[in-house]
């Protein structure tokens, strides 16, 4: 059973407007997610998620960006530094060393670049050197043998120490939502990377959580046409994103945003124009029994 689950921050990027909002004219995104005033670039969170369950496994999802990279990838992506995601898990009073399980969505470097880092010798470490690390085997396949496309987003620096560390595990991509733990079940998806996959959580109150990754990376993304320019299937994700969102609003689901810079999540509601908004956002989630 899950007993804790929190929204941990890692950190924030910078990524292009025009490409977090693919089809869309800049005059109508800017109106609801304002880019910086210098530049196209809009800043996103990197929000992980932080789960505790009753047998003692401490599960983080997905891990930020991290720190390995040069300066010349940093001016591109202008990542907060240094990331806070291990500060903020010591905050916590939870070590590196405790956490059991490492679950990645997929394998983009602002997913999984926290996983590891690189001594002042320039040797390769994992952040969690105790962790078992999951991973879709499907988009493990993708990732390692990338696309042109893609390529600029699957670094070996970030999946090469995972492979060494004999800690890396493979879950499989099923067509129907399947049990990973305990009150985590995981959906895969298609339409912005080959086999990403979303943790769907049920917590001991009854109420379902469901951590959106890079299929609705933000609320502004909730209208269907509003499909990045990263997805490779656009036209999946649209298809993948319209079933997420008639479940949560049918099922009262919490949405968790992982890049969203303005809200951590909420729930859906449809306005007086039967046009699908996120109410009842919050900036942080957290949940203990008791």
């Amino acid at each position: 059973m899950i007993t804790s689950i929190s929204t941990i921050m890692a950190g924030t990027l910078e990524l292009d407007g025009g490409a977090m909002f693919g089809v869309v004219p800049q005059s109508a995104w800017q109106k609801v997610y304002p880019p910086q005033p210098d530049s196209n670039r809009c800043r996103w969170a990197m929000r992980c998620l932080l789960m505790e369950t009753d047998d003692g496994r401490k599960i983080l999802i997905d891990t930020g960006i991290g720190e390995k990279d040069g300066e010349q990838f940093r001016r591109h992506f202008q990542p907060s530094l240094p990331q806070a995601l291990t500060p903020h898990l010591r905050q916590r009073l939870i070590s590196p060393e405790e956490i059991t399980d490492v679950f990645f969505t997929h394998l983009h470097f602002d997913h999984v670049g926290g996983a590891s880092y690189v001594d002042a010798t320039g040797k390769s470490h994992l952040t969690f050197p105790d962790a078992t690390h999951w991973v879709c085997d499907k988009q493990w396949s993708w990732a390692a043998k990338p696309n042109a496309r893609e390529a600029g987003s699957f670094l070996p620096a970030n999946l090469q120490p995972l492979e060494k560390s004999g800690r890396l595990r493979f879950l499989p991509a099923q067509d129907a939502d399947f049990e990973w733990f305990p009150g985590i079940r995981l959906r895969t998806v298609y339409g912005h990377t080959e086999a990403m996959q979303l943790p769907l959580i049920d917590l001991p109150d009854g109420r379902r959580l469901a951590y959106c990754a890079d299929l609705l990376p933000s609320s502004a993304h909730l209208s269907l046409p509003w499909v990045m320019a990263y997805d490779v299937r656009p036209l999946h994700t649209l298809a993948e994103k319209e079933r997420l969102l008639e479940e949560a609003l049918q099922n009262d689901w919490t949405l968790l945003l992982e890049h969203d810079n303005h809200v951590a999540g909420g729930k859906l509601f449809t306005d007086e124009k039967g046009r699908t908004r996120l109410g009842e956002t919050f900036g942080v989630f957290d949940f203990r029994v008791g």
